[in-house]
């Protein structure tokens, strides 16, 4: 292995290549990265915006890839930080550090297959729903067909095959026209298309290079498939970190209704028998009536009668599935197209079958606090039509993450949002990790004040680098005390006022975060009528349309819902106040979360604070951090719910947000924001 350059000197000469500055915390997480990686030892990282984090792992993870030959592995939650990532940083960083490490380091992006162009899916005219074959051959009418028409023309010149690099963007329903899944994949070897394959592509430049960039997602279905998705590695990086549960979950999730189910029979019609068919199509029937007449709720017992009606879906999926692939494979042999229908009809069966065999299962086990999954039945509206569907949800990923991501490499968990009521155990413990042991400091990260825990099997530390802003003297968290707790009929008339008078006192320049969409359009409606300055709601375009037109004038106000909650990022004079209608605690008809708290309080836990309040605390922490997003942003935090100030859980999420000068006054806070309009 060749002798390379300390971290701190690597990232000493990386800031100053890249024009920036050296930061206190920033050194301080390089240092603990590359010492978890020395000692395969996972971290835990909390590291405040303007840190520099993604350099802090950034240089670690090169330095390691170059001496040891192995691939550091980058997850990410957003599109928007991977593209920083590859389009920013990694270029810049490898030129900068190309020199002491002795060659250019190579890095890579890798997403899941269905985002990129599938070469004999566009070639084959293979429609994505049967029924829509028209659109291959007529596509000026539609805007689904005039989509598809530009996918096509934009194939012959794409190199990547890259959905992102579509503009304009296209819609779902058209990417789907032009995409498959790992399921519906033919395979390299099977496919005409094979060798020219944009994912193949993309997985074989990912394979050689140091550092692969992905997503939360992609890094979730390597660990549950067991088929290798990703190139070999042994570190892994988890940005974002906070929302690894989320993803992980969303992932693992399932869902059975009749309209996929008559949709994979329409898939197999003209490849198997048609008695075969109408037994699909009789079980979709079945499914269809079964579930209109229930209520949408969890399931906590299979209801009666819907063990045959599982088991006929269960039944003639397999079925279907024997005639279309003999011994489980697809026939090799025959035209390109039909291998393709039967390979995507297969993994439509495929589906269908699992989901209903993964129903079954959960029920078999009769004591509800020793199931894996927790099962509940939606009801949504799909272009104005209802639609009711059983979705399964795994109770915890703790123990996937624990064997499949935390048993297989080193991992370093980064955000600026880790510790919940002061803690990293709140995340730690849903990641699968045990509880720290207190008292005990590795002396190689004492700057930090890490304490690992105390376990054979598990190690892990955690640190804390702080933020480059001084909270209590850049921003105010004001609490409304004086007004009522929130109720369920929407916002109370005095919140209404509240609003106005702080936007008023701000000049507009306000990104208000509403628990729900009804109250972000209640807020909207009703202000814009008592206002002098404009007031755009979510919805009202593209969100990230409306997020410039927010920055551009500073008299503007921004009012959403959770996309805002964690997505906006403008510094400046265009924010100086964020307004939080209530504390953003989960639904109590969440299916998966009450689930979650009744486990908890089935071992003698408290089910309200290990889920619903961290659950609060970590969303109010991303919305809170809206507000000082660059060292000279100023500005105030309005929390319209009392109970931040007044219930006995309130000391406990507020020692969540960053130190933020408190007041409960609201004409101190109407001064300071006057102050702030007219610097």
């Amino acid at each position: 292995m060749p002798e390379l350059p300390p971290v701190s000197d690597l990232l000493a000469t990386a800031v100053h290549a890249l024009g920036g500055t050296e930061r206190t915390g920033q050194t301080a997480m390089a240092t603990a990265v590359d010492h978890a990686i020395d000692t395969k030892e996972h971290l835990a990282v909390q590291a405040g915006t303007g840190t520099g984090k993604s350099l802090a792992y950034l240089v670690p993870s090169l330095r390691h890839a170059v001496r040891t030959g192995r691939t550091v592995v980058v997850s990410t939650a957003t599109i928007a930080l991977q593209r920083q990532l590859v389009d920013r940083d990694l270029p810049r960083l490898a030129e900068a550090l190309a020199k002491p490490l002795g060659r250019t380091p190579q890095f890579a992006i890798l997403k899941g297959r269905n985002n990129y162009l599938c070469l004999n899916k566009i070639n084959s005219a293979i429609p994505d729903e049967p029924g829509e074959a028209e659109l291959f051959d007529a596509f000026a009418i539609s805007r689904l067909g005039r989509e598809v028409q530009r996918l096509n023309e934009w194939a012959s010149d794409t190199e990547t095959g890259d959905r992102d690099e579509v503009t304009p963007g296209v819609t779902d329903r058209a990417w789907r026209q032009v995409s498959v899944s790992s399921r519906e994949c033919l395979g390299k070897t099977r496919c005409q298309f094979g060798q020219d394959c944009f994912a193949e592509k993309a997985r074989t430049e990912s394979a050689q290079a140091d550092v692969v960039v992905t997503n939360h997602a992609l890094l979730a279905i390597d660990a549950i498939s067991g088929i290798q998705v990703l190139p070999e590695h042994d570190v892994v990086v988890v940005d974002e970190a906070h929302e690894l549960v989320d993803r992980v979950t969303g992932v693992a999730t399932a869902e059975l209704g009749a309209t996929a189910v008559s949709a994979a029979a329409r898939r197999c019609a003209k490849l198997i028998d048609e008695r075969e068919v109408d037994r699909l199509e009789a079980a979709a029937e079945g499914l269809h009536q079964a579930l209109e007449e229930m209520p949408a709720a969890r399931w906590d017992q299979l209801p009666s009668g819907m063990a045959p009606v599982l088991a006929l879906i269960r039944d003639a999926a397999w079925n279907a599935r024997t005639a279309l692939a003999p011994q489980g494979k697809a026939d090799p042999q025959g035209d390109p197209e039909n291998a393709a229908a039967r390979t995507m009809a297969l993994a439509a069966i495929d589906e269908v079958h699992d989901a209903a065999v993964r129903v079954l299962t959960t029920f078999e086990e009769s004591d509800p606090a020793a199931r894996r999954d927790v099962v509940w039945l939606s009801a949504d509206e799909v272009r104005g039509v209802a639609r009711r569907t059983l979705r399964m949800a795994p109770l915890s990923v703790g123990g996937l993450l624990r064997s499949r991501l935390f048993g297989t490499a080193t991992v370093i968990l980064t955000s600026a949002t880790l510790q919940i009521g002061g803690s990293f155990d709140g995340l730690a413990v849903t990641w699968g990790l045990p509880a720290q042991a207190a008292g005990r400091v590795d002396p190689a990260l004492a700057n930090g004040g890490a304490a690992p825990s105390d376990t054979e099997t598990v190690r892990w530390s955690s640190l804390d680098v702080g933020s480059p802003f001084d909270h209590a003297r850049s921003g105010i968290l004001y609490v409304a005390k004086h007004l009522p707790p929130p109720g369920r009929d929407g916002l109370a008339p005095a919140y209404l006022d509240e609003i106005e008078q702080l936007i008023k006192a701000a000049g507009g320049r306000t990104l208000g975060l509403f628990s729900s969409m009804r109250a972000a359009k209640a807020a909207t409606e009703a202000l814009r009528d008592r206002l002098d300055t404009p007031v755009l709601c979510q919805g009202d375009d593209a969100m990230g349309a409306l997020v410039r037109r927010f920055a551009e004038d500073e008299a503007t106000s921004l009012f959403g819902t959770l996309t805002l909650w964690q997505g906006v990022d403008v510094p400046g004079r265009s924010l100086s106040l964020v307004i939080l209608d209530r504390i953003p605690f989960p639904r109590p008809d969440d299916p998966l979360l009450t689930a979650r708290q009744r486990a908890v309080e089935s071992r003698g836990g408290n089910g309200f604070m290990t889920v619903a309040a961290n659950h609060a605390a970590l969303l109010l922490a991303q919305g809170t951090g809206r507000l000082l997003r660059s060292v000279d942003d100023r500005g105030v935090i309005a929390v319209l719910d009392s109970r931040l100030a007044t219930a006995r859980y309130g000391g406990y999420l507020r020692a969540t947000l960053p130190p933020y000068w408190e007041t409960a006054d609201p004409e101190i806070v109407a001064k300071a924001l006057r102050r702030l309009t007219d610097a």
